[in-house]
């Protein structure tokens, strides 16, 4: 495994010809991010992880600062999965002098989390605009808890350039609860109360498959569950996360506080 502490060094003594698979991070690696890293290592010769806390995607300075980190686990991690190389690049290293927040996301997808975290897409398409025009990768792995997120960074990158994004599925605890570095926030107490969660979200999307159109199934659930202020629970079109849905194609989201931290997950 190469460390690289600068995207010019990485450049110079990585051939990307090799066909390298890429797995951008910020980090806290958990089950989630080393089914993705297995992925790319089963589907190309080379993967590049990179460790990035990007500032550019956070509306909220102190979630920033408290956003868990424990790089000397993660890289035994991926030392022990024998990641080829990880890039630990510096913030002035991705965005030079100035982050900028480049890109604006259309009003039509200003929904589920676009719409409770102003700037925050815009933040995370930035961070890989940088990273697609400074490395030469040609795939990219995602995670499907990360929906919407995968959703933009498809679209953004069809648009602008040759790279294919991978989507991998999401790993869960035995519990049920999908693995999330935010998850390292919460004791134990509401990691089972989110795994309980969770599960009647499961329950209740197979009862809407039933008759889509029934928002009182989806009210009475919220107001049942007040003890987790519920920002969204909704069904989306899983193919352009439109709200026009089919038996066949349709998603449930659900954005949840719990003791401060938010959490996301879909089926």
């Amino acid at each position: 495994m190469i460390i690289f502490k600068s995207i010019n060094k990485l450049n110079k003594e990585v051939n990307f010809k090799a066909d390298i698979g890429f797995v951008p991070t910020m980090g806290a690696l958990h089950e989630g991010h080393v089914s993705l890293i297995k992925k790319s290592q089963k589907k190309c010769k080379k993967t590049l992880v990179s460790i990035f806390i990007n500032p550019a995607q956070f509306n909220n300075k102190k979630d920033y600062n408290k956003y868990p980190k424990n790089i000397q686990n993660d890289l035994k991690l991926l030392n022990n999965l024998k990641v080829d190389y990880v890039l630990i690049p510096r913030v002035k290293d991705v965005y030079g002098n100035k982050i900028k927040r480049k890109f604006k996301i259309s009003k039509s997808n200003k929904i589920l989390c676009a719409k409770y975290r102003p700037g925050h897409f815009e933040g995370v398409l930035s961070v890989i605009n940088q990273f697609i025009k400074k490395l030469k990768i040609n795939k990219i792995f995602l995670g499907e808890k990360d929906y919407q997120q995968y959703i933009l960074i498809r679209e953004f990158l069809k648009k602008n350039t040759n790279v294919k994004t991978i989507l991998c599925k999401t790993i869960r605890m035995k519990n049920g609860l999908a693995y999330s570095s935010r998850n390292g926030l919460l004791n134990q107490k509401s990691i089972k109360a989110s795994a309980l969660l969770v599960s009647n979200v499961k329950k209740l999307f197979n009862l809407l498959r039933k008759n889509l159109n029934n928002k009182i199934l989806i009210n009475n659930f919220i107001n049942r569950n007040k003890l987790f202020n519920i920002e969204y629970l909704e069904l989306r079109n899983k193919n352009n996360l439109s709200k026009k849905v089919n038996k066949k194609d349709v998603k449930i989201f659900i954005a949840f506080y719990i003791q401060g931290v938010r959490l996301i997950d879909n089926f």
